[in-house]
């Protein structure tokens, strides 16, 4: 079975992009990737990509070249970059091929996701009663854990304050300016406890990632930054996720632990062992209860954690270093790959104004959606 390593990287800056489709977009993602390869269309093997909102990827050989390649969609909501991703190391570790792309991209109207109960296999007088609402939905489940954990708003600002930090020294982030904690906390509220500088928005942007084999990654010189796992997992019984009706007598446990358990097994690391994380940030309480989801500290002690700022650039473990969903927005297709694109770069010494000091040997993805799924993935160098 084959090590696989990702040989080359590309983006699309997130945000609002007038006049430029989301296949666009992801096309232009693609380029960047070859580029930064050293590698021509008709070089890759297969692809597996997709969007939520923005069409299927298979149609972007149209921009590329029709060469032929086994192109395979991928549609698996905020899952779908971290699927991608599976699915084209599980086909190089299967010797079917050696050279693949893992490509996600979005472009989302304005305002909020316009999720359908039908999508979900939910009746529809489930979306007329206002139980789609994700802000609420979110709202609830943070109030809920800041009650049983001991968790603070001001922390829900702390992590806000730190997503735009650092996204204003990332080129690809959406938004590039600061905004102080005081104003986090007295901006207009949208669900109690969160207010508008605490959500992310649904955004446009494109990533790929191009990897290898272990021979051909040593053959072009860039069996460097290694795919030591790559998990994506269903939720478990009496897990409370979005769109759940009501949270279980008995409850469980959830998609992002068990995904997170299997993706340390692989990988032969534990939570200790990670240098940076990337983790899904859809909303502020979304980092904190994820950063104990994933393993990296117990319920309650990211209070301590983010006044600390253990979680900044220069903390023990910098989280969300390019800002996040919360200042790169969230294009579905794209985000879960951004997260490891971000790893990528940093992993590489070059994310520039943002670059984590320290010597970085592993990084940490995670990402999660609806209705209950996570995807998880371990780079190292």
């Amino acid at each position: 079975m084959s090590d696989v390593y990702i040989v080359g990287a590309g983006i699309h800056p997130f945000g609002r992009t007038e006049g430029v489709s989301g296949l666009d977009q992801g096309v232009f993602a693609v380029r960047e990737a070859l580029a930064d390869a050293g590698l021509e269309w008709k070089d890759i093997q297969f692809a597996f990509g997709g969007s939520d909102a923005a069409g299927a990827a298979d149609t972007m050989v149209d921009r590329l070249g029709l060469t032929g390649i086994q192109f395979i969609n991928v549609k698996n909501g905020c899952a779908v970059g971290g699927s991608a991703l599976f699915a084209a190391a599980t086909t190089i570790k299967a010797g079917e091929f050696d050279l693949g792309l893992a490509v996600g991209f979005d472009k989302h109207p304005r305002g909020a996701f316009n999720a359908l109960p039908g999508e979900y296999n939910l009746p529809d007088w489930y979306g007329e009663a206002g139980y789609m609402l994700t802000t609420q939905f979110f709202a609830m489940k943070i109030r809920r854990y800041m009650h049983e954990n001991g968790i603070s708003a001001r922390s829900l600002g702390r992590v806000a304050e730190k997503a735009f930090r650092n996204g204003a020294l990332a080129p690809h982030a959406w938004r590039r300016e600061p905004v102080d904690l005081d104003t986090i906390m007295n901006a207009t509220m949208v669900s109690d406890p969160y207010t508008k500088f605490m959500f992310c928005s649904p955004a446009e942007g494109g990533v790929a990632l191009i990897l290898a084999g272990e021979k051909t990654a040593r053959r072009m010189g860039r069996a460097t930054i290694r795919l030591r796992a790559a998990a994506m997992r269903t939720r478990p019984p009496g897990s409370f996720e979005v769109f759940a009706p009501a949270i279980s007598i008995e409850r469980g446990g959830s998609a992002t632990r068990i995904a997170a358990r299997d993706a340390f097994a692989l990988a032969g690391v534990g939570p200790q062992d990670i240098d940076i994380a990337q983790i899904q940030d859809t909303e502020t309480g979304a980092e904190i209860m994820h950063m104990a989801e994933n393993g990296f500290c117990r319920d309650g002690e990211q209070e301590k954690w983010l006044a600390e700022g253990r979680t900044e650039l220069s903390g023990a473990l910098p989280v969300n270093t390019d800002g996040g969903c919360l200042a790169c927005g969230e294009p579905i297709g794209a985000s879960g790959l951004r997260q490891v694109y971000e790893n990528v770069i940093q992993l590489r010494g070059a994310a520039g104004r943002r670059q984590v000091a320290k010597r970085l040997k592993t990084a940490y993805s995670h990402v999660y959606g609806a209705p209950g799924v996570a995807a998880v993935a371990i780079l190292s160098r």
